[in-house]
This record gives C-alpha cells, structure tokens and sequence, in this order.
C-alpha cells in the first residue's frame, strides 16, 4: 500500500473554530477541496511519514509545521484502480511558521468548522472529518466504487494512533 499524509491545518483562537483546506489543482483528487498532504517519497529524502508530512505542507502551501499531532490512520481501497490505494496518516496542526499561500498544486483556504464544504470534497470526509474536530482519534477502512463513491466503510474510534 502507498503510504501518505493529510494536514489539517486549524485555527481555535477565533470567535469559532476554523479549518484550513486547500482546492487541488491538478493529479489526484483535483477539483476537490483537502487537506494537505501527499505519498511518501524516499527519493525526495522523506525517511518516515512525518518527514512526508513536513515536506509535502511546505511544498503545497508554504507553510513549516511547528506542533502537530496525529489523529487517523484511514485505508483507501479502489478495487476499480488498484494503484490508487493508500492508507492514509492524517495530522492536526496547530501551530505553524509563515502564512499558507497558493501553490502550482494547491488553493489554501479556511473554513469555519460549521461551513466545510462536504459537497466538494472526497465522499469520505464527511463521515471521519468531524469525529477528528470533536477530538478523536480514529482508524478507518473505505472502499470506493467508480465515481470515487463509498461502497463500504468502517471507522473505528481508538486511544492511540
């Protein structure tokens, strides 16, 4: 299974909560809003997921990680497109250097946590996102039909990651 990282980038000091997504622009998933994140990739020097982590948010949206926790490990299944499945290491940010900019891949935005928009997004967010903004922590299996449509899930609500 590829190995990869989602960022979700979150600001608690506002009159509510916001979250920052970012609109991809081209490969995988384009056209969808995300976090940020992407595959492990030894040949760009990333000796473990956290250092994908780093890499791919400085790369998407110029940002460099302070604090971070992680909070989900969710398996992706295509069985339409094997080489597209992934588990998935999701992080929590809260603290960071820099402002998040626009990048050849990325559009950065935030979002209050009331108004993420679901509707645009991969079918899955919608049932993990939430759970994690409550402050859980979760593993999670989904399988896609054509169309990027959940066929089946499981999301379990765990202690430790």
């Amino acid at each position: 299974m590829r190995q990869a990282t989602l960022c979700l980038l979150i600001k608690e000091n506002q009159p509510e909560k916001e979250i920052l997504l970012a609109m991809k622009k081209r490969g995988f998933g384009a056209g969808k809003w995300n976090g940020v994140g992407g595959k492990f990739e030894p040949e760009k020097g990333d000796k473990n997921i956290v250092d994908t982590l780093l890499r791919e948010v400085k790369e998407e949206i110029g940002v460099k990680l302070k604090e971070f926790k992680k909070v989900g490990f969710l398996r992706f299944y295509f069985p339409y497109k094997e080489e597209w499945n992934q588990d998935v290491h999701i992080f929590l940010a809260k603290s960071w250097e820099g402002e998040p900019k626009e990048s050849e891949e990325m559009k950065p935005k935030w979002f209050r946590t009331t108004e993420i928009p679901f509707e645009e997004m991969w079918d899955d967010d919608k049932l993990w996102l939430p759970k994690v903004l409550e402050g859980k922590k979760l593993r999670a299996n989904f399988v896609f039909r054509e169309g990027e449509k959940i066929t089946k899930h499981d999301i379990k609500i765990v202690k430790e990651i």
